[in-house]
């Protein structure tokens, strides 16, 4: 058995060790801390007379941490730095992680040791233990707890194969991702790449050792591509590439394809739901969010679709005889669309991305954003450089509040790299949480962001959209780190529903387009090391909030496609049969595009085999969390906006109501004590520049 002195991840240490964690001591490391887990579990069980909240729940935490603290740091370097061997140790634990879970939600006797406390302690559990223990007797009777012979058995089987399925979907995205690539040695086959991009494939080239200039399906390449290529066949081929990643369709064709796995996953949801009594996995995926029912779901999206329908059309319409107009183009094609919609914009409003992207320098935009988040909730934030991470990219930030005492800490690992998993998440290193033996833990966060990098002497510059994508992902580590809630079940956005777990990230979104924090996050990039010049002038920051909304009801039906797809794949769902032939996913997807959508997708579009929320992440079932949570967060801003967009008085009820509260009350409860009042739709509506009226 490996020893704790030899194997980093059987340490205690305030922070992950990355630069000591091998693959060799991944497995060893999670099949003796899940052994021990169990012995703690066992030991409780067995010799204790009366079970309570310190004698038997909080021993319970110590031990569910410890085996958290060493998976956290495991997976998330397979999501940031993954590598033949690291996956392989992954794969291997991911069963074993499973069986353990599927073991303790089934256990009895755990289960009868909560019901225990619930029947003979209730009264001196504060409100928040009691939330937890009701919520976990729900999780009981959601893992089966009640289960006998062979449907227990069929459920275990059912969760293990789950997780190698979506795993394997993630790493087949992944690898997709990286196969394609393509080389130029002629700039002028990239006609219309502006200069940051050049640079970017430049440097590609380089690190791949090739001449010229390389595209890759790593997103900032992707997009560029897509958005500013002159030559109409290039876009497509990229397109093509892009939206087929991971099946049977385009230039690696088969390869990497996730078709079966879908199937798969989709199939075995739908009878773990049946196993639980459920009519389908849609039903059980509602059981743990704030929606009450498939059919409240299912209103809320198709009158949110009703709304923007017409609005979406007119808006392709629009976009259709610009391109006859400036290219005589008869047919406008999926990509087409971002190349002319950029066009368009910068027409009708004078403004592009890149001609932002100078005025968003990486520090400037971070030190912004500190400066906003300091204000409103009375924190600072320090840099420190000796902290161990994955690499030399990345940096790391500790929070300190009004006392000046360390509160939370994060690590912010921006660019894309290849190994990388593509898209920007926050993740959780360690949970807030203190013991009443005087055990506590501070809240660490991952922010993990896709952007281009610096290049040569020139540093890091955004444009609007990934400003925007680095607050969304800010407001959620906001959530986890700003907790004051002692408890790890429900501290931070643990015990948080999915369809609310949205509302801080969503509600941070909306500093990027207010005239005095844009001014808070811009600065003129000069080539002159160390110097930034001015903020964006109000005349182009007036013209970047105009343009906030230019198409947003096409944005919104792809929104609403996707969240519809989700949710009629899910609920619709029945086993083959001779009477009835279950719908492919294909067919799903093409009934929800024929009711929603205003862009044509080609026949060879698999645009779903990328779909991670919903196959691989935690939003199967749960896409439309989204909106749902945007109608919140929209409504909560709609106060600031009122009251003042840096008010301080607001800002601190935001914080005392909404983001230090987790998952410790139910999100409507904690909505309606900073709102005073249920959440209104009309805000959302507003904010996307969708008319009211149906």
């Amino acid at each position: 058995m490996t020893t704790q002195l030899s194997n980093p991840l059987l340490q205690t240490t305030a922070l992950p060790q990355f630069s000591k964690i091998k693959p060799e001591h991944i497995q060893p490391a999670i099949e003796q801390i899940i052994a021990q887990c169990k012995k703690v579990t066992e030991d409780l069980l067995n010799n204790l007379d009366d079970y309570n909240w310190l004698n038997f729940i909080e021993p319970m935490e110590k031990s569910d941490d410890r085996l958290s603290k060493a998976w956290s740091p495991v997976g998330h370097l397979h999501s940031v730095m993954d590598s033949e061997a690291l996956r392989s140790a992954y794969d291997a634990c991911l069963p074993l992680l499973t069986e353990y879970a599927t073991e303790m939600g089934q256990n009895k006797q755990l289960y009868q040791a909560y019901q225990h406390i619930k029947k003979n302690h209730w009264q001196e559990l504060d409100a928040i233990q009691q939330k937890i223990i009701t919520d976990a007797l729900r999780d009981f009777k959601l893992a089966g707890v009640s289960l006998e012979g062979e449907p227990k058995q069929r459920y275990g089987e059912i969760k293990k194969r789950l997780s190698e399925l979506t795993s394997k979907f993630e790493q087949n995205i992944l690898d997709a991702t990286m196969a394609w690539h393509k080389n130029f040695n002629d700039k002028k086959d990239l006609a219309g790449l502006p200069d940051s991009a050049l640079a970017q494939a430049k440097q590609t080239a380089n690190l791949r050792e090739e001449e010229g200039y390389t595209l890759t399906l790593e997103f900032p390449s992707y997009f560029a591509a897509i958005t500013y290529a002159e030559d109409r066949i290039l876009r497509e081929e990229v397109y093509q590439a892009y939206c087929t990643r991971a099946s049977e369709q385009g230039p690696n064709a088969n390869q990497f394809d996730n078709s079966s796995l879908m199937d798969e996953i989709v199939a075995l949801r739908h009878e773990l739901a049946r196993i639980l009594d459920f009519e389908n996995y849609a039903e059980l995926s509602l059981v743990t969010k704030m929606a009450e029912s498939p059919k409240q779901v299912f209103e809320f999206l198709n009158d949110l679709a009703t709304r923007s329908h017409a609005q979406a059309e007119q808006e392709l319409v629009q976009l259709q005889q610009f391109a006859k107009e400036q290219d005589e183009l008869e047919q406008l094609q999926p990509w087409d669309i971002a190349y002319y919609s950029e066009k368009l914009r910068q027409q009708k409003y004078a403004i592009s991305q890149e001609e932002l992207r100078p005025y968003f320098p990486e520090d400037r935009v971070v030190k912004g954003l500190f400066e906003i988040t300091s204000h409103l909730y009375k924190i600072t934030f320090k840099e420190r450089k000796d902290v161990e991470t994955w690499h030399k990219d990345v940096r790391f930030f500790e929070l300190y509040n009004e006392q000046n005492c360390h509160i939370s800490s994060f690590y912010l690992d921006l660019y894309a790299r290849p190994h990388k998993r593509g898209g920007a998440w926050m993740d959780t290193c360690t949970h807030k949480y203190q013991l009443s033996d005087g055990t506590q833990e501070l809240p660490v966060a991952y922010l993990i962001c896709n952007f281009n990098g610096p290049v040569d002497d020139v540093p890091a510059l955004f444009t609007h959209d990934e400003v925007v994508t680095l607050f969304h992902e800010f407001g959620h580590g906001l959530h986890h780190m700003l907790t004051e809630i002692k408890y790890p079940q429900v501290s931070g956005i643990n015990g948080v529903p999915w369809d609310a777990v949205e509302l801080p990230s969503q509600f941070n979104e909306n500093f990027c387009y207010q005239m005095q924090t844009v001014k808070m996050i811009s600065g003129h990039y000069l080539k002159k090391k160390g110097q930034s010049g001015e903020s964006l002038s109000e005349a182009m920051i007036e013209k970047l909030i105009a343009a906030k909304n230019f198409q947003s009801a096409m944005m919104m039906v792809r929104q609403l496609e996707l969240s519809l797809f989700d949710l009629h794949m899910y609920h619709d769902y029945q086993p083959d049969d001779q009477a009835k032939k279950q719908k492919s996913i294909q067919q799903v997807l093409d009934a929800v595009r024929a009711q929603v959508s205003v862009v044509k997708a080609p026949a060879y579009n698999r645009f779903q085999h990328s779909f991670s929320h919903i196959f691989s992440g935690g939003y199967a079932a749960g896409y439309y969390s989204y909106k749902w949570a945007e109608v919140l967060s929209s409504d909560a801003f709609a106060r600031f906006e009122e009251e003042g967009v840096l008010n301080q008085g607001t800002g601190q009820e935001f914080f005392k109501k909404i983001l230090s509260q987790g998952g410790s009350k139910e999100p409507m409860e904690l909505f309606k004590s900073f709102r005073g009042r249920e959440p209104d739709i009309e805000p959302l509506l507003r904010h996307c520049g969708i008319e009211s009226r149906h």
